[in-house]
Order: C-alpha cells, then structure tokens, then sequence
C-alpha cells in the first residue's frame, strides 16, 4: 500500500505548488475513518481509495482531484458527514466528494431506478466540474480491476454491465482512450468470458508465428520517414480484446479477415509533418480503399485530433497506421485531464480552438435530464446518446453536426436545436428530398426543412435513435395527452356540478385542491381525465352537505351481499312467502321466465318436482292450456325480498372497445351482480347476449334496465321472456 509521502512526491512531480497539508490531512482523515472495514479481498478498505488517488496520479490531476479521491467513500461508508467534510477540507473538495457519494440511502422502487439516480446526479455534479468524473471514472477501474474477489455472479455481471453501458462510453466521450480501452477489456471477460478466451487464444498464436513482424514494420516504416528528412516516433499496439470482437460481431467477419489487429502510430513534431508523413506512406505503399479519415481537420466531439489510412505496408502486411503530433497523442490517451493540466498551467495556446465543442454532449444530457419524466427513462435516453460509433454530417452553412451511426434527418434537427426538430416537416440530403427515416451517412450535408404548423409525429419515436430526440419526442406526446387529459376531465367535473344543479367556478375548484391533492386546477382536470379522482368526488369535496345526503340514501338503499347472495338454496325453499301453495309442496322456479318479486305468478305442477313458479306472461304456460287440472293461482306475500333471485336480460350492444367493461360497471354500481352471461349472436357491428344478474326484485331490476338504457353502446335492453 503506498505511503504518505509517496503520495505527496508522485503529485509533487508534476505539480511543483502541490499542496502538501490538504493531501496528508485528507490521507489521515481517510484512514481513521475506514478504520477496520475490509474489501472483499480482504484488504484494507483504505487501500481502494488510495489506489484511485494513484490512478489520478498518473493523470497527473491537482491537489483537489487527489483529496477528493481519497476522501470519496468516507461519507457512503463511514459515519463522515459532508458539513464534516466542508468544515476540515472546505467547500470545493465537499462538492467534489458529494458529486461522487452514491445515493445509497435513497429509497427508490427497483435497483435500475437506483442506478438511474446515482447517474442522474453525476451528470449533475460533473457538468459543474469535470473532475467529477475523473474521480468518478477512476473509481470505477479500481473496482473493475478487483472485480474476481466479488463472490456473487449477479453482481460481478451486474457491475461489469453497468461499466460497459455507461462507464466506458463516458470515458470515450470526455477522450481518454486509455480509460476506456482498460474498462471495456475488464468488462468483456465477465459478460463474454467465452468471446474472450477465444479472441485471446488467436492473439497468442499470432504472436507466435508472426515472432518480431511489428518490430520489423516499424524499423521500416521510421526508415522510410528519415529519408524524407521527416523526424518521427513510431511504435505498434495490438487492439485490444474487445475492440477486436466488436469489429468481428460488426461486421461479421470471422478473426482471420480482420486487417487492423495492429496499429502503428506515428508521433510527430507538427500538424504539417502528420500530412507530409501521410503523403510519405501513400507513396510508397497501396492505400486499402477507404481507410482514410482525417481527424485533424474534422476532430471528433471528445476533442480526438489524428490522421488514420490503411495500407499494405512493409512485409505485405494490412496495417492500420494513426498519425499525431505529441499533444494530440497526449490527448487522446488522456482526454480531458490533458486540457485540464493545461488549464492548471496557465498555458492556453496549447489549446486548440475546437475545445469548446467538448462539452456540448453534456448540455445534450442535461437537456434530456430536464424532459425525461423518470430515471429510468433518462438512462435509456443517455445510453442512447453516448454510445460511439458516429456519423459526421454538415449544415448547408458547413458547421459540423456528429450523430450516432443509423441517425436520421430528424436526429439531426434535433441536434441542430429542439425547436428545429418539433417543427420538421421535410429534409434534402445533398440537395435532394428524402424521407424523414433516411439513415445519414459519413460527409452527407444536411437542409432541413421546417413549418410553425408542425408537429412531432409519434411514429418518429420509432426510427429516431440519438436521446435527445427520443426525449424532445416523448415530452411533446406527454404535453399533448395531459391536454387532452385536461379537457376530458372538465368536462367531466362540469357534467357532475349540472347534474346536481350547481355552478362550477373556477374558486370552488382552487379551495378544494389541497383536500385533492392536486398542484393546480390544471393538474386537478388532467387527474379527473386519467381517471385518478372521480367527478363526484369533485363535486363532494367543494359541496360536502351532498355527503351526508349521499350517506343517508345508501342507509335505505337495500344492497345483497355477495356472501349472502351466493348460498345455495335448499329445494323448496321459499324466499318471499308464496300465497296458495299446499303446505310442504317443493317449489322451484322457471328457468324460462325467471320470476321476480313483484311479478304477477302462476304455478304449474309436474309430477315427482311439485309446483314450478312461471310469470304470468311466460311463453311456455301455452304448453299447458289443455291441463287446467295443473294450473295453480299464486301471489307474492310481499313485493321484495332480502335474498337474491335471477333475472334474465336480452341485450343487443355495439361492437366497440370498452363496452363490455362499461356493461359490467353499470349493473354492478347498480346493485346487481351478473351470475352468467351468453352471446346468441355475433355480427361485425353488434352482438345479442343474455344476461343473468342477481337481483332483490322486479323493481331492482327494472332500475338496472333504466340504467342501460342510458347507455350509448346499448342499443336495446329487454327482460328475457319464454
């Protein structure tokens, strides 16, 4: 583990004004408060901080990014608080070390929303200073590099996914390569162990056989540099697994048929001597079509200068060769920590022009964080917008807009400015008109065409692949449905106040909004729209003597409860006392007519069965007109009844969504439970059914059919007869 002092001489190397007290003070601090704690390694838990203050080291990072490094678990893990921190370390370093502190005691609903927050608020914290995620970023190699001591699975898959998605792109996005060639690599052998094992038993045989072939090209190709009197450091690379995969999966081709396993750089003294040296190798040797990228003219959104070609180099060889002077290799290993120890320096010619463009991805992100509507949907949304593979495209005034590969004229309006994108009618692609899911391609200059009358289509959603489109297209969707939602839900809210002969005003809605838990009136319709609170509710909360009034009508209102209403009935038992049966007589009543107190009755006796009730219009009593001898006069005692009995209803409703749901929502606010239901008949336009619904008598059930009526998907409503 290393040592107070060592610490202080590596950022002492680079930075002469390091600031010695803040750095043993921090280390100390840190130190006590870890304590005891352990890694999953067993080790010290002290020795992750400080193996992360040694990565930014190597950065060569200020006195501020080193503290924060070792301070940035004591508030997660220890009992350390952030007023603690500000008051022993000051202000800047308790920003920095609460940008970096998880959300850990957050309570939110699902691990992915949980990770969603922790991203949420790094993007925060580093759009206010970057070294955010430089510490952020180191962390996370620490954690990667330790990784296998992690005994769960899940967890080493989870972390190793979560790296890949977000970590890495992030690292790519602010330029430091190295970075995130180390975090892709660490994660590839957790998610595809197998993939890996592969590519690496192919890598070592290569080595084998090939023995001291990239020695060879780069002696050849500085000799060939010298004769044109060009000074130049050269020296080969072999790709890393991962990026070796990825081109295999891209472009499915198999290990063999990949020309570009090595790269060779070359590191020169001026922009001028990177295309003298590009002419020098274009010369001597064939150039693979369409290799050639010129990364210096057009630099990519990281701040990524340097000329790529491909070419059958020395020993016949396909080689990939990237040609840089020494800044830009500086900064394309280290990113932004390169700009930011210029930045320390003072030293601003250094700085090329382009460095502003750094950032805008991070004004992108923040603007998708402002429109995203959960966590959740703002990952997706950023995921979407940081992963690297990129097209480069212009405005007809030849400003320079990058998108991710399959982007589409909507993509770039909306990179060009929101409002561009929402009102987007039409596109020409090199002055000629195409459909709006045309997927751009490298140098494709863009016109978009816009009209105040537009609208962003939903269907966009569908085809758009960068965030910040996806997240400008659903806030617009959102807007229009909570519109929507607005005006169903007043006329909802007017239709109740008219019911019961009231005035609906707009102050009568404002003093209930606390009671409804709503913001604004607005908000209170847009929840009435959605179905949230009721009319009536509305209704009863700004007139609350309704209340009292609705109370007491539900005291004499006679509700059968379901328990009560489902007990099987013993044979000849009687709800309502029946006038003019033999005492002891089974009584059973039709199926055919389904008889209801209130009803006029008749009784016909069938051998072995006793006396089966019909009502007195029942279609099947004509079977019985010439045995007078089995008719029997009948009465109720009394017109209602406490236990349920059967009605039957004939019902011809309109083919449409919802009008079943709405059948069955009027019977059961209506008392009435539905015991069966029959289609008898199916058409495109409607369909017959009957209908059986437990009521208490006639006049339940008449109540029930008045409601139907009502309704605009029923077309017809009779009781079943026969």
């Amino acid at each position: 583990m290393m040592r107070q002092f060592e610490l202080v001489e590596r950022v002492a190397a680079y930075e002469p004004a390091v600031n010695e007290d803040l750095l043993n003070r921090a280390y100390v601090y840190a130190m006590q408060k870890h304590g005891t704690q352990t890694r999953a390694s067993g080790d010290p838990y002290f020795s992750h901080p400080l193996e992360v203050a040694g990565i930014l080291t190597g950065l060569r990072l200020d006195s501020a990014s080193i503290a924060t490094a070792l301070l940035h678990d004591v508030v997660e893990d220890t009992d350390a608080t952030l007023e603690e921190i500000e008051r022993s370390f000051g202000a800047e370093i308790a920003r920095l070390v609460d940008g970096v502190t998880k959300l850990g005691k957050l309570e939110l609903q699902s691990e992915q929303s949980k990770h969603a927050e922790n991203f949420r608020k790094l993007l925060l914290a580093m759009s206010e200073d970057i070294r955010v995620l430089l510490v952020k970023l180191a962390d996370r190699l620490h954690n990667m590099q330790t990784l296998h001591y992690v005994r769960s699975p899940e967890k080493r898959s989870r972390v190793a996914r979560e790296t890949m998605e977000i970590y890495a792109p992030l690292a790519e996005r602010i330029g430091m390569q190295r970075f995130k060639d180390e975090l892709e690599d660490l994660a590839f052998q957790y998610l595809y162990p197998e993939a890996r094992e592969s590519v690496m038993a192919r890598l070592a045989y290569l080595e084998d056989e090939g023995g001291d072939l990239t020695q060879k090209i780069v002696e050849r190709l500085r000799r060939d540099l010298a004769e044109e009197g060009i000074e130049a450091a050269v020296f080969g690379r072999r790709k890393s697994p991962f990026s070796i995969w990825r081109k295999m999966q891209r472009r499915d081709v198999a290990f063999e048929q990949l020309a570009d396993i090595m790269a060779f750089r070359i590191i020169v003294d001026s922009a001028g001597d990177c295309y003298r040296a590009l002419g020098v190798l274009h010369g001597r040797y064939s150039v693979l079509p369409g290799r050639f990228k010129d990364y210096i003219s057009v630099p990519k959104p990281n701040g990524y200068r340097s000329l790529h070609t491909g070419i059958f180099g020395p020993e016949r060889q396909r080689i990939e060769v990237q040609i840089r002077t020494r800044d830009m290799h500086e900064i394309a290993e280290y990113g932004v920590a390169a700009h930011w120890h210029y930045k320390e320096k003072g030293d601003r010619k250094d700085a090329p022009q382009w460095e502003g463009r750094q950032y805008g991805w991070v004004r992108e992100l923040l603007e998708i964080l402002e429109h995203a509507s959960n966590p959740d949907e703002f990952l997706e949304h950023t995921k979407l917008e940081m992963f690297q593979d990129q097209v480069f495209c212009f405005t007809p005034r030849g400003e320079l807009i990058a998108l991710p590969r399959g982007a589409t004229p909507i993509d770039f309006a909306y990179a060009v400015h929101s409002e561009v994108g929402n009102t987007c009618v039409g596109a020409k692609v090199n002055a000629r008109m195409v459909p709006l899911r045309t997927g751009l391609k490298n140098g494709d200059q863009v016109e978009v065409i816009t009209s105040k009358a537009q609208r962003p289509s939903p269907d966009w959603e569908n085809f758009v692949v960068t965030g910040k489109a996806k997240s400008n297209i659903r806030r617009f969707i959102r807007q229009e449905q909570r519109q929507q939602f607005t005006q169903l839900g007043r006329q909802i809210i007017e239709k109740a106040f008219r019911k019961e002969g009231y005035d609906l005003t707009e102050k009568a809605l404002q003093s209930v909004l606390k009671k409804l838990q709503a913001a604004n009136v607005e908000d209170l319709d847009a929840l009435v729209g959605q179905g949230h609170i009721s009319g009536r509710e509305v209704l009863l909360a700004v007139v609350p003597a309704l209340r009292e009034k609705e109370r007491e009508s539900k005291k004499n209102q006679k509700v059968v409860p379901l328990s009560r209403a489902r007990k099987k009935k013993n044979a000849g038992h009687v709800a309502v006392p029946i006038k003019g049966l033999i005492p002891g007589m089974a009584v059973h009543f039709a199926n055919c007519c389904h008889p209801l107190p209130g009803d006029r009755i008749v009784g016909i006796v069938t051998t072995g069965k006793g006396v089966t009730v019909h009502t007195i219009d029942c279609d099947t009593l004509a079977n019985f007109h010439d045995a007078p001898e089995r008719w029997v006069d009948l009465a109720w005692e009394t017109e209602s009844s406490e236990e349920p009995f059967i009605g039957r209803l004939h019902l011809i409703v309109t083919n449409e969504p919802g009008a079943l749901g709405s059948l069955s929502t009027v019977i059961g606010k209506s008392a009435g439970n539905i015991t069966n239901l029959k289609f008898t008949n199916r058409k495109t336009d409607f369909f017959e059914m009957l209908v059986d619904i437990e009521v208490t008598d006639v006049k339940h059930l008449s109540n029930i059919v008045a409601a139907l009526r009502s309704m605009p998907a029923i077309s017809s409503v009779e009781r079943a007869r026969g």
